[in-house]
């Protein structure tokens, strides 16, 4: 059954309590002020479930220079341009494609004997494909910082805060193979393609739109494979074509989200079939059931939990700014 429009306006508050605040003040507001607005949620009740989710209306607002900055004015806006939002909002999905997740899956990947064949699913542009690419700085609770992966200069550095002991690796994993599963695919070659990733970046952060340009450049010059498919009728034969001798790694971020409870049960089924291992950073409520409960409490709300084979590791932030180690 579809939510009713007070079930979407409780989702809207929800994502300005717990998502957007202390992180966006304008998607806080823009968030709140679609809870409030009848008409703005009567014209979402017109799309499927799926669609109305707010990075997804706020990524076409700002894609179509919405007023963003003001809550009121942006509410009046989508009313008076439904008729051009609505298609947008329905062909496209939300592929927030946050490089500095790479900082948060390290350690995991790190930790896998090598050399290593990533496979993302949910992949987008295939940003997160490139953990061995960039360079990381880890700055410790007494901000001692730790720095892995190639020295400075013209690049991409990924910072994050370690809010516990985190065993840091002191080098970065050999990739030989990479390749990401995707509905739809971008291309960061694409000018449409990379406006609609710059789109999806809150508008306060301007670091992750800075990174954002700098990771595609890295991609540019070495374009990874993106097979258009389903995460779980396709995963299989993607995941055959990993080179032999290489140890497989299937991984995700913020996708399972979007997916329906049995089709995370037939993902989990699948991916655990397959030979290698699987990392998942999602948040805690998409991977109940699939993976097992941490043993140490969310530290704040809004982290994603970060699982090695169905065991979790760490919480993570949603941006791959920090993250916390769990000593099981």
């Amino acid at each position: 059954m579809d939510p009713t429009p007070a079930e979407t306006a409780e989702e809207y508050r929800r994502f300005a309590r717990v998502q957007a605040r202390g992180s966006s003040h304008a998607y806080e507001r823009l968030a709140e002020a679609v809870a409030a607005s009848g008409p703005v949620l009567d014209l979402l009740a017109t799309l499927p479930a799926a669609k109305r989710q707010p990075n997804l209306l706020f990524g076409v607002g700002r894609l179509m220079g919405a007023p963003v900055m003001d809550p009121d004015a942006f509410t009046a806006w989508v009313v008076e341009h439904w008729h051009d939002v609505r298609p947008e909002v329905l062909a496209r999905s939300t592929q927030t494609n946050e490089a500095a997740r790479c900082a948060t899956l390290l350690p995991v990947l790190a930790g896998i004997p090598g050399p290593l064949a990533l496979l993302e699913v949910g992949a987008s542009a295939g940003l997160c494909l490139y953990a061995d690419r960039y360079r990381y700085e880890y700055r410790h609770r007494d901000d001692a910082v730790t720095a892995v992966g190639a020295g400075p200069g013209p690049g991409v550095t990924l910072p994050c805060r370690l809010d516990n002991d985190v065993p840091v690796p002191d080098r970065l994993p050999e990739v030989v193979w990479r390749a990401g599963l995707d509905l739809h695919p971008l291309d960061v070659t694409s000018g449409d393609d990379l406006a609609w990733l710059e789109a999806l970046v809150w508008p306060e952060h301007e670091e992750r739109r800075r990174r954002l340009h700098a990771a595609a450049e890295v991609l540019r010059s070495d374009p990874p494979l993106l097979v258009a498919g389903d995460l779980v009728e396709h995963l299989p034969a993607l995941a055959a074509r990993a080179p032999a001798g290489a140890t497989l790694v299937v991984f995700h971020s913020a996708v399972l989200a979007y997916a329906a409870p049995e089709q995370r049960r037939r993902f989990a089924e699948v991916v655990r079939g397959l030979p290698g291992h699987w990392v998942a950073n999602e948040a805690p409520s998409v991977l109940a059931g699939l993976v097992e409960p941490p043993a140490e409490p969310e530290p704040e709300p809004g982290r994603f939990l970060v699982a090695r084979d169905g065991a979790p590791v760490a919480w993570s932030d949603p941006h791959g700014q920090s993250l916390f180690w769990l000593h099981q």
